[in-house]
């Protein structure tokens, strides 16, 4: 049972007369104990909710369309706390964090409601075979599952948990019931690599169909791992031989099934010196979110942009706009391809991109969401910017208030005195900011 903090006005559940601090016990006799109970079993047309106001317990009835919401608010999204990771896995990123940040990025969440609602990945040691049972009542698709091996003890090892190993086990049931998986494998140098790997893959791939895809990314190694498991960051040459062995099982089974299932992050052929593969590699870009996909993602939007670029062009155009992107070292490249594609049709435009060192978490960090508004202040202190200067939304957390060290994007602002804009990771977004103009979607 959960307390409704809100009712909306005119809602359906208004007019049925359910009051802010009531308290919903059950929805057609099934009890609510949080958002996924809450959403399967309001989804019928006809729904009755039972209800604990004061000492009484009282029953409304509400007919709707089917999947329609009623206007109910409850104190957190999942009207639950989220489940704490009870993993210590060897890479862990936020064990890699140094002190005196956000309290909120200390937090290590394994929520398999999250998987479902946000797209988390999770590590399945969380869950119990009722879990299970109640994904499968309520087909939740997809899950997302951190599986980083197929080996039970090394599992176990890597991941510090005695169950890590046996909760394999689930990924059968969810396959076999029909629910889709996607999969993520977090490499490590000299331990999950090599014959474990292949190993892995081999075991992954039964699971296909229901197993859509398995992104295999780098663990990310920051400059604060004092105590912790030594891992080493992957040589370029170890990078390609890593992107040969994945793309050797990929490529069979693409022949065989029609999809590759596994592909590897752009990390991996930044740090190789390889080019991106083409677009057809990543399917639907269904690992985007993992950095599977990202750049090239990136590159066919604005691409396809362009052609259209007639529809972005400003009435009066300026006589000369000078803008900044700053920006990390993996994405450093692409950008200042895109800003070059640009300017050869603009002659108006000039564009600068500054690849900002990540001092603050290590120069093995070289992704754009982790820079910190430190860095980019201090290493474009003194820089003429222009008319302004572009960053990644990613930079900054979801309220787009403030950067991982602190400071806030007025704060960068002022110290550098250009105005900022954080921009959007699609080819539209950035056309548009490039040119100074409202994006057009």
């Amino acid at each position: 049972m959960v307390k409704i903090c809100a009712v909306e006005p005119r809602s359906l559940a208004e007019k049925a007369g359910v009051l802010p601090g009531d308290v919903l016990i059950a929805i057609n006799g099934s009890e609510i104990e949080d958002v996924l109970d809450y959403r399967f079993y309001l989804a019928e047309k006809a729904v009755t909710l039972t209800l604990r106001r004061g000492g009484a317990t009282l029953s409304l009835a509400i007919r709707k369309a089917e999947y329609d919401d009623i206007g109910l608010d409850f104190e957190t999204p999942l009207m639950d706390k989220k489940q704490r990771c009870q993993n210590k896995c060897i890479f862990c990123f936020i064990d890699q964090l140094p002190k005196g940040l956000r309290e909120t990025l200390y937090f290590k969440d394994d929520d398999a409601r999250l998987s479902f609602l946000h797209g988390n990945y999770i590590t399945l040691t969380n869950l119990r075979d009722k879990d299970i049972d109640r994904i499968i009542k309520m087909h939740i698709s997809p899950v997302n599952v951190s599986v980083h091996t197929t080996n039970p003890t090394l599992r176990c090892d890597m991941m510090k948990n005695r169950r890590a190993g046996e909760v394999l086990s689930y990924l059968t049931r969810l396959a076999e019931a029909g629910i889709r998986l996607c999969g993520q494998i977090v490499l490590c140098r000299g331990v999950n690599d090599g014959a474990e790997l292949d190993s892995t893959m081999t075991d992954l791939a039964a699971h296909s169909p229901a197993l859509s895809s398995v992104s295999v990314v780098p663990a990310g190694l920051t400059r604060y791992r004092e105590g912790l498991y030594p891992l080493t960051p992957f040589t370029p040459e170890e990078c390609r031989a890593v992107i040969a062995q994945v793309n050797a099982v990929g490529d069979r089974l693409e022949q065989e099934t029609g999809n590759r299932l596994f592909c590897c992050a752009d990390e991996f052929y930044l740090k190789a010196g390889l080019p991106l593969p083409e677009e057809s590699y990543y399917g639907d870009y269904e690992q985007i979110e993992n950095g599977v996909g990202l750049l090239r993602s990136l590159m066919a939007e604005f691409a396809a942009e362009l052609e259209y670029l007639t529809d972005y062009l400003p009435q009066n155009p300026p006589t000369h706009r000078t803008v900044s992107i700053a920006t990390g070292k993996a994405a450093a490249p692409t950008l200042r391809l895109l800003s070059e594609m640009l300017t050869a049709r603009v002659s108006w435009l000039s564009v600068q991109v500054f690849e900002i060192e990540n001092n603050f978490f290590g120069p093995e960090i070289t992704v754009a969401g982790l820079l910190t508004g430190k860095d980019m202040a201090e290493q474009l202190q003194g820089k003429t910017l222009g008319d302004a200067l572009l960053i990644s939304e990613n930079t900054l957390r979801a309220e787009r208030d403030l950067f991982l060290c602190g400071m806030t994007p007025q704060e960068l602002s002022t110290q550098l005195s250009v105005p900022l804009q954080t921009v959007k990771n699609d080819g539209a977004a950035l056309l548009a900011a490039l040119l100074g103009v409202p994006a057009p979607y």
